[in-house]
């Protein structure tokens, strides 16, 4: 039996909006949003800017770390390649 590679989180620089945050994820996490973002045509600034407007819009939002991971477990099954609808949100370039 494989073993899931567990690792602790490790944290990485992204930017929303223009202003530098980081997040702390597992490295798994980080190869699925680059997946993610790479499927969908989109810088990963971009994709974390977006799942940040969702997450800020829900009822009770969830950390921007635990949204990523929320938002990849979702959209795992095929989510990914849909493109982003278009939005208001900066792509982080």
């Amino acid at each position: 039996m494989h073993m899931p590679p567990y690792h602790p989180p490790k944290k990485y620089s992204v930017r929303i909006d223009g202003h530098r945050t980081s997040i702390s994820l597992e490295p798994l996490f980080w190869e699925k949003l680059t997946t993610a973002a790479r499927m969908r045509n989109q810088s990963i600034n971009a994709l974390v800017a977006e799942i940040d407007a969702e997450r800020i819009r829900a009822e009770t939002p969830p950390g921007l770390a635990g949204a990523i991971r929320i938002w990849l477990v979702t959209h795992e099954k095929g989510g990914w390649i849909a493109p982003a609808a278009p939005s208001s949100v900066g792509d982080g370039h």
